[in-house]
């Protein structure tokens, strides 16, 4: 009898919850699946399979889910599940999964042009079309079109859900494209005050860029590993490139930028070290007859590059780059990812690295900025997990000063009509401060504290540079328009969660103190 009541405690006990292994799955639709959809594909989070988790593997991909995300909205798990639990999740996102195919005939198939758009023939307002600025307002997807001199509400337009990356003007400044992080794109006509339509272009994606003719739109995606481009009259399909390495691995796309002097669309490959420059012109652009390499035994040779529209250059480096800033001339690439303790330096004349930078921290080079200073070009970075700031001479990469702020900021804005820069505080117990730095001297001079407690943070400037507008970035939110001269608060325009806001000259003139 006794070995039968030892056997059915025994069953007793593994069958208890208190025993039984976590389940992932469940955990994960319980706690990840509003942010990451239920498939794991993303929504307003990323997808969570293994081929968009990329590096993230194992122990960082626990420890991850523990300690949530620098500068993003993952929070932190390890007050809410215990470790197992969390291991339990990781192991769960880390199963493969089939992914649905998303090539150019299912992106053709998602493509919906609005039959009611009529194209205005001059804009139906009386603002200054190149003055208007657009505010993205997460907490409910839309966006407000902003008269610059006034700041009436000119028309508040419905986006696809969860917005992600800065949206992208034509060079005439009439047209907008949006990108939400579930790959759709939206265009919208800034003159007709209507959207023309509206295209799922990738499954998770990351940002786009504007060719500088206006004629092309770049998609950086992440799920799949691939680089869409459209047509931006008509939002067809132009290409779309297979993203891997040389080697044959392939890759999510970290960033694509426009750089309209080559004539050409830069991207750095999340997985893969290289960075890859897509002509968007007939001739291929001006630099894509060949390249300067360095071959495997340290000796330089031309490389010859493919010719003509869409033509591709890879360039090999050394690390796989999170994101990367350009100089005025887009001839260097400066360039870092989220692991490493230093940033690099590309000339993409010569298509090699040409110098180091000390920048740990996590720098967010998407939010550098650039400006004149003692008659050198300086760039300033912010960092996302540290309250600094590093000022970097372009002409010979050295570090002129380190700016100690009170906590780790996300953005840095200016513009060539104030003499300072705008850096905000989005983490730490000083969330919600905004530094204002004399660009001279690199001291700051003045800490703005708009509303204690709350993140504060995303400045731009109207198209004169007269006026800041800063983000209260909250559901109970507001845009703070103040003299950028004075610093005094004029008014505060009532927003559900606005966080970006772009102004449409500097965004297409490459302001000083604006961002691509």
């Amino acid at each position: 009898m006794i070995p039968r009541i030892v056997s059915f405690s025994l069953a007793v006990l593994l069958a208890s919850p208190a025993l039984a292994q976590p389940d992932g799955a469940a955990i994960y639709a319980d706690l990840c699946a509003s942010c990451h959809a239920e498939t794991r594909l993303g929504g307003k989070g990323p997808a969570l399979i293994p081929e968009s988790l990329g590096r993230l593997k194992g122990e960082k991909l626990a420890a991850t889910i523990a300690d949530g995300r620098a500068m993003t909205q993952m929070p932190a798990f390890k007050d809410t599940l215990k470790p197992e639990e969390i291991a339990a999740v990781a192991d769960y996102i880390s199963q493969p999964l089939v992914a649905p195919v998303w090539g150019e005939a299912e992106i053709a198939d998602s493509r919906m042009l609005r039959d009611d758009y009529t194209p205005a023939a001059a804009p139906v307002f009386t603002a200054d079309p190149m003055n208007i600025t657009l505010v993205v307002e997460t907490g409910d997807s839309h966006i407000s079109v902003l008269d610059g001199d006034t700041f009436d509400v000119l028309d508040r337009f419905e986006t696809p859900f969860a917005v992600h990356g800065g949206p992208k003007f034509s060079s005439d400044g009439r047209y907008v494209f949006v990108m939400s992080r579930d790959g759709w794109v939206q265009k919208y006509d800034i003159w007709s005050l209507h959207e023309v339509g509206r295209v799922r272009a990738g499954l998770n994606s990351r940002n786009i860029a504007m060719s500088a003719d206006g004629k092309y739109l770049a998609v950086a995606n992440y799920l799949p590993n691939t680089l869409t481009i459209l047509n931006a009259a008509d939002l067809t399909v132009a290409k779309v490139f297979d993203v891997k390495g040389r080697n044959g691995d392939p890759s999510r796309v970290s960033a694509v930028y426009q750089a309209p002097e080559r004539g050409t669309f830069v991207l750095a490959l999340k997985d893969v070290p290289e960075i890859w420059e897509v002509a968007f012109t007939e001739d291929g652009g001006p630099y894509t007859e060949g390249f300067v390499h360095n071959n495997e035994n340290g000796m330089e040779e031309v490389m010859g590059a493919e010719k003509g529209l869409f033509a591709r250059r890879r360039i090999e480096i050394s690390a796989p780059l999170d994101d990367f800033f350009f100089s005025p001339d887009y001839r260097e690439l400066i360039g870092a990812n989220r692991e490493g303790e230093t940033g690099v330096v590309v000339n993409l004349d010569v298509g090699r690295e040409i110098a180091s930078l000390p920048l740990p921290g996590m720098p967010h080079l998407g939010s550098g900025i650039s400006w004149e200073r003692n008659g050198h070009r300086v760039v300033a970075i912010p960092h996302l997990n540290e309250g600094r700031i590093s000022v970097i001479d372009m002409e010979d990469w050295s570090l002129i000063k380190t700016i100690e702020t009170a906590g780790p900021g996300f953005f840095l804005r200016s513009h060539d009509g104030t003499p300072y820069l705008w850096a905000d505080v989005f983490t730490g117990e000083h969330k919600g401060e905004m530094h204002i730095i004399d660009k001279q001297s690199l001291e700051v001079v003045k800490v703005l504290k708009p509303a204690p407690g709350k993140t504060v943070a995303h400045t731009e400037f109207t198209r004169d540079g007269k006026y800041a507008l800063v983000s209260i970035w909250e559901m109970d939110g507001a845009v703070i328009v103040y003299d950028a001269a004075t610093f005094e608060e004029l008014k505060r325009l009532p927003m559900v969660k606005p966080s970006g806001k772009y102004n449409v000259w500097n965004k297409i003139t490459f302001e000083d103190g604006t961002s691509h």
